[in-house]
């Protein structure tokens, strides 16, 4: 195996358990937020108006933990393809301009 296939799929493995343990960690991170807003709303006894405030920033702290996470990810993997190469396989060809039509002599 030569040096650059090695590197590669050294490099191949270590994004695996980035990714592994990345969305690791954000599962933990939502089951925790979820364990929290399960347990205040149980001790809050019914006063819907802080349940629902509670519930509320539950939602938004998990979607954005989650879109965050997401969002990163697929930016880190574009960088990664382009840098490797594979984005120039996969742009479209530009089309080449119209040649302008020819004048006629007048």
């Amino acid at each position: 195996m030569s040096r650059n296939e090695d590197r590669a799929g050294r490099d191949t493995d270590l994004e695996k358990v980035r990714a592994r343990y990345g969305l690791f960690a954000v599962v933990v991170s939502n089951l925790a937020i979820a364990a929290v807003a399960i347990v205040g709303v149980w001790q809050l006894d019914g006063d819907k108006g802080v349940i629902i405030g509670i519930l509320t920033a539950a939602f938004t702290a998990v979607s954005s933990l989650t879109t965050a996470y997401l969002g990163i990810k697929a930016v880190s993997n574009t960088a990664r393809s382009i840098a490797l190469g594979d984005g120039a396989a996969r742009r479209h060809p530009e089309a080449t301009p119209a040649a302008p039509p020819a004048q006629g002599a007048s």
